[in-house]
């Protein structure tokens, strides 16, 4: 199981200096891969939670893919009905092509019908539009000349290139939890991307319904690599819990839960809706990152160096 960090790149305390020093940190710790978040306007149901100011994650993520060396970098996630298909596509494979190879792709249909207005997107059928999308920009990553006449986009011949480094191109996360997004990720995705559920909903409701799912469709379970809280609390904390959340022990059995259902990878994501982030709080989530790699992970897994 590799783990990975959710790097805030929203907020009055972040600027490139504050997303760098992440970066060459979590990487020097030995994280195996680091995601930003998407937001394209910050309408007040955005705003409220997650604060401006908010760096576009394709921009991000050029910049981190020349200044690390390891560590994967991925979106977590992209909303996929903001931008055409085409120009989601190039760019994910020019940052994929730039880095060696190291782009994981997160993607999701997206929360926020403010947000939807102000980019002129229809908040219906964001679903399916999502999933044309998703069929668009698999064809861009594995053919030379694509066309394409669908239901929200339509586009004549137009070439391909630079493709991504894996000839089927990178890994696809799709994210959410409702039975449409469990159908999306197992039509289109690589690795199912649940975020902030409790060990309960995971195991007797949430993979339960993927696997059916997967049974409904003929076709192989996605893999699984949900983002879960960091927060170490001194205490246990006691009662419903979402996952990632509590004493270093209730971390370490999160973990260890999820090496047994199997999951690829694990997000560990310090950010929370609504938080004020401040320069101290960020500190306080680096500490925290630092202790889980001493204390935790590696009692459990090999040194991630």
């Amino acid at each position: 199981m590799k783990f990975g960090a959710n790097l805030p790149n929203y907020g009055p305390a972040t600027t490139p200096a504050s997303m760098l020093q992440w970066a060459r940190r979590l990487e020097g710790l030995g994280y195996h891969q680091l995601m930003v978040s998407d937001h394209v306007a910050l309408t007040p149901d955005v705003q409220h939670l997650f604060p401006a100011p908010f760096y576009d994650p394709f921009t991000v993520l050029a910049w981190l893919a020349g200044v690390t060396d390891r560590a994967r970098l991925g979106t977590t996630v992209t909303v996929l009905p903001y931008r055409h298909p085409l120009l989601v596509a190039r760019q994910v494979a020019g940052i994929d092509r730039i880095s060696g190879g190291r782009f994981v792709f997160g993607a999701a249909a997206g929360w926020a019908p403010g947000e939807f207005a102000a980019v002129g997107v229809p908040y219906a059928r964001r679903g399916a539009r999502s999933d044309e999308y998703l069929r668009v920009m698999k064809a861009f990553w594995t053919r030379d000349v694509i066309a394409h006449d669908g239901e929200f986009v339509r586009f004549g011949p137009v070439h391909t290139g630079p493709r991504p480094v894996r000839p089927s191109g990178p890994p696809v996360w799709i994210g959410g939890h409702s039975p449409g997004a469990l159908r999306r990720a197992v039509r289109h995705g690589d690795a199912w991307h649940p975020t902030s559920v409790t060990a309960d909903w995971l195991v007797h409701a949430g993979l339960p319904a993927l696997r059916d799912t997967a049974k409904r469709l003929h076709r192989p379970v996605p893999a699984l690599a949900p983002r879960i809280k960091l927060r170490v609390t001194p205490r246990p904390l006691a009662g419903a819990r979402v996952l990632g959340e509590g004493s270093l022990d209730q971390i370490r059995d999160d973990l260890a839960l999820l090496d047994r259902l199997g999951a690829d990878t694990v997000v560990l994501d310090p950010t929370f809706p609504a938080q004020v982030r401040t320069s101290a709080q960020a500190d306080a989530d680096l500490a925290a990152f630092e202790l889980l790699a001493e204390e935790v992970i590696d009692l459990e897994h090999e040194r991630l160096r």
